[in-house]
């Protein structure tokens, strides 16, 4: 019993002394690894108007059917999203939909804050994933 006890004692004394790998989460963040997805993003290409042209292939493959997309045409008859809005909390952020898109007009990035108090608030538009 006196040796468990020894032995016990020991570890801790070990661990006591080494440096605290812990992390100060507000003021330290942690960097993610170079696979990891986090909240989508809708690109724009160099005029400033947004990638998607509305094909409904990332909605289409996404298995949570998290995105929803109602196409629109503008007078040049380009099609664009006119409604593009992903509910983050059905999201599995499997990143099927980066890889289904044609344009490349949705990329996964690394932020991983996702905290809110109202459920609504997990609900991101068109304006919100452009910024």
């Amino acid at each position: 019993m006196i040796k468990a006890l020894i032995q016990g004692l020991s570890i801790t004394l070990k661990h006591f002394f080494q440096k605290p790998i812990t992390l100060r989460y507000p003021q330290q963040k942690r960097t993610p690894y170079a696979r990891f997805r986090g909240v989508q993003r809708l690109e724009k290409d160099p005029e400033g108007r947004p990638k998607c042209v509305a094909c409904n292939l990332c909605a289409t493959v996404c298995p949570a059917q998290a995105i929803r997309i109602e196409p629109a045409e503008d007078e040049e008859h380009r099609k664009y999203p006119g409604v593009f809005v992903i509910d983050l909390g059905r999201c599995i952020f499997c990143g099927l939909c980066e890889q289904a898109c044609p344009k490349e007009a949705i990329r996964m990035t690394e932020d991983y804050e996702l905290a809110v108090y109202k459920k609504e608030d997990m609900l991101y538009d068109k304006e919100h994933l452009l910024r």
